[in-house]
C-alpha cells in the first residue's frame, strides 16, 4: 500500500474530453475506446475503481437518449475488463452535461447490467449547484434521503469535496476552497461527521494547492470532534 492507502480508496479520474454520451457514433466509440483504456489501466495497476463524468446531449439527442448512451458505454467498458469499478461522477449541469440530478444517475445505473460494478461519486460542489441545498441543515437531511430513496447508498463510492464559488441552482461548475464559498465551513462540518460516509473515500479537489495541507488538517480535525 503505497503512503497507506489501500486500493479500496484510490480513485483515479478519467479524462475530461472523453464523453460516454456522445450523440454522434463516431464520437461515441472514441470516447469508448478511450475510457476503456482508462480502464485496462486501472485494472492492471490492481486499481479497485475509475471516476469518470457521464457526458453531455451536445443538443444532438434528448436527455433521456443520452442516459441510455452512457449507460451502454458502461455495459461495453464493464463487459472487457474485471474487478473494476465504474464510478459516475455526478454534475453541475452545465451546459448540455447530463447526471446532475439524482434521477439521471440512477438512470444510468438502472441501464447497467452488472449493477455490481457501477458506483456514484458525489462532487459537493456540483450538488449544490445543480440545485440541491447542503448548505442548510434541513436541506441537507432532505437531499441525502433523496439520494437513498432515488439511487440507494450502496452505490455511492466516493465524495469530492469541494466549496463552490457560484450559488444554488446556478448549474455552473466552479470549486472554491474550503469554506469560502457558498456551502461555508457549517456543510464541511456536517458532512465530516456524518457517519454514513466513514467508510468511502473523501477526495479535496479545491483550486488553492496552498491551502490543501491546511484543508486536510482542518477536516481532519472536525470529523475527530463531537
Amino acid at each position: 500500500m503505497l503512503y497507506g492507502f489501500s486500493p479500496d480508496f484510490i480513485l483515479p479520474h478519467d479524462s475530461y474530453l472523453i464523453n460516454p454520451g456522445h450523440p454522434d457514433p463516431l464520437s461515441l466509440s472514441t470516447s469508448r475506446m478511450a475510457l476503456l483504456d482508462e480502464m485496462q489501466r486501472c485494472e492492471q495497476l490492481g486499481l479497485k475503481m475509475l471516476n469518470f463524468h457521464p457526458g453531455g446531449h451536445l443538443n444532438l439527442t434528448s436527455l433521456e437518449e443520452c442516459l441510455h448512451i452512457v449507460a451502454d458505454s458502461v455495459n461495453f467498458i464493464l463487459e472487457r475488463t474485471k474487478g473494476v469499478t465504474a464510478v459516475i461522477e455526478n454534475t453541475a449541469g452545465q451546459g448540455t452535461n447530463v447526471g446532475f440530478q439524482f434521477w439521471q444517475l440512477a438512470a444510468i445505473i438502472d441501464g447497467v447490467h452488472d449493477k455490481s460494478r457501477v458506483g456514484v461519486c458525489i462532487d459537493t460542489c456540483h450538488t449544490f449547484t445543480s440545485g440541491y441545498d447542503l448548505a442548510d441543515a434541513d436541506s441537507y437531511a432532505v437531499t441525502w434521503k433523496e439520494f437513498g430513496r432515488l439511487i440507494g447508498f450502496k452505490y455511492l463510492k466516493a465524495i469530492h469535496l469541494n466549496d463552490s464559488k457560484k450559488a444554488l441552482g446556478s448549474r455552473v461548475d466552479r470549486h472554491e476552497s474550503i469554506g469560502k464559498g457558498f456551502l461555508g465551513d457549517s456543510f464541511f462540518e456536517r458532512l465530516m461527521k456524518d457517519s454514513r460516509f466513514s467508510h468511502i473515500p473523501f477526495i479535496l479537489e479545491t483550486p488553492d494547492d496552498t491551502l490543501w495541507a491546511e484543508e486536510i488538517k482542518w477536516l481532519q480535525k472536525i470529523s475527530l470532534t463531537n
